[in-house]
């Protein structure tokens, strides 16, 4: 009987509701106050002023709104169907927060040591290419940025301005992030460069093999605009011709990029031939994390480039936990990928992760508002982590451990 009665309810609320939304007054009132999705809620709104924004992704929306849509597809793409770039975020909810009560939580300590260098937050700007895409200033807004916030820097070997300028401009060394290159002569000059620029740390990019990039050709084609002057597949290497980094080098032996025939022997040269820190930004399992500290690099970074180049549908903070398990906290372990909230940063530190990197968020906030959006975000994502940490009862990075995260269901 109480079955019964129940299906009755349903049937007669479904009911209202189709009623209801019948009615365009009532309909359009129930709508807007209806509460939006996550994939809503992370779209975000178009704001007119920095200080308009309550998340992240309000300078997404307004990115969104501003750019191009060759310029917006390239920051925005995954690759093919987008699959790995989606789990980057919903791998995030399936970890929920283990908060603490009745503990002091009044003074918070941020800072972590990573490599010999105290950082005042375990947020750092990841490397990203390009920048003048999406903004005139591009890196130099963004190293200003890095500056005010305090925030630790890793510039892209595709930057288009020189790592001397951006060193200066942020008033501090900056890591720089290196592709290998085909050409043994081209890599070992730039990393001389770089190290004589005073970068303290080289972070190898070993994920990226090609992709396709579905997102970024769809949106390409929505652009009216003549891009052949930038863009002129014509001459090989033309886009590299144009960056600092590579001016006085012979680039017509260059070929690829990423070596297809990269191994851990490429590791063991590139240590030898430099007295940087070494990185390796790319591993997702345990045996290659283990693998790692067998060959003596000086940490890693858990990344899939954004999903823009690994097509697995795995997130990185799903990956996270094995990687962290390799490592057995012989040598700091980072993340990247994903990254958009406070909880996101909390559950990364928690599961293993000594800093994260957060990457398309501040080319957000770049876009937006140049250096200013950058800072805003910066200052967001940091506010929103000390939250956390207060909910949680943990005043410092050390404190935050397995004990806080639990598998959702």
């Amino acid at each position: 009987m109480g079955a019964v009665l129940e299906e009755s309810r349903k049937v007669a609320r479904r009911s209202l509701l189709r009623y209801l939304a019948a009615s365009p007054i009532l309909a359009g009132t129930l709508l807007s106050q209806a509460p939006r999705t996550r994939a809503e809620a992370e779209e975000g709104d178009v704001i007119a002023a920095v200080n308009d924004a309550i998340d992240v992704f309000d300078f997404h929306a307004t990115a969104r709104q501003k750019l191009p849509p060759a310029h917006y597809g390239y920051m925005a793409t995954g690759t093919l169907d987008d699959s790995t770039l989606r789990a980057n975020r919903t791998g995030f909810d399936k970890w929920q927060l283990r908060l603490r009560r009745l503990i002091d939580a009044k003074q918070i300590d941020t800072s972590v040591e990573l490599l010999g260098q105290r950082q005042p937050s375990p947020i750092f700007l990841d490397p990203v290419g390009n920048q003048e895409a999406f903004h005139p200033e591009g890196v130099k807004a963004a190293a200003r940025a890095a500056r005010a916030t305090d925030t630790l820097q890793i510039l892209s070997m595709v930057t288009n301005t020189s790592v001397e300028e951006v060193t200066a401009l942020r008033g501090a060394p900056v890591w720089f992030q290196l592709y290998p290159t085909e050409n043994w002569d081209v890599t070992t000059m730039i990393v001389q460069r770089v190290e004589r620029a005073g970068c303290p740390v080289l972070v190898l990019t070993i994920d990226s093999r090609g992709s396709k990039r579905d997102t970024l050709r769809r949106l390409s084609r929505q652009d009216t605009r003549d891009c052949s002057v930038c863009h002129d597949r014509s001459v090989p290497n033309n886009a590299l011709m144009r960056k600092p980094l590579f001016e006085g080098v012979d680039l017509a032996s260059l070929g690829q990029l990423v070596p297809l025939d990269m191994t851990w022997n490429f590791v063991h040269r590139l240590k030898d031939s430099t007295s940087m820190k070494l990185i390796l930004k790319g591993v997702v399992t345990r045996e290659d994390a283990e693998l790692a500290v067998e060959h003596g690099v000086d940490g890693i970074v858990v990344s899939n480039h954004g999903g823009r180049s690994d097509p697995s549908g795995r997130g990185t903070i799903e990956s996270l936990p094995e990687v962290a398990a390799g490592v057995q906290g012989r040598i700091p372990v980072l993340l990247d990928s994903g990254i958009r909230r406070g909880t996101d940063v909390f559950k990364a530190l928690a599961l293993g992760a000594d800093a994260v990197g957060i990457g398309r968020p501040y080319v957000w906030g770049l876009a937006s508002f140049g250096q200013e959006g950058v800072e805003a975000v910066i200052r967001l994502l940091k506010a929103e982590f000390e939250l956390v940490m207060r909910q949680a009862a943990t005043t410092s990075l050390r404190q935050i451990t397995r004990d806080y995260v639990v598998r959702a269901g």
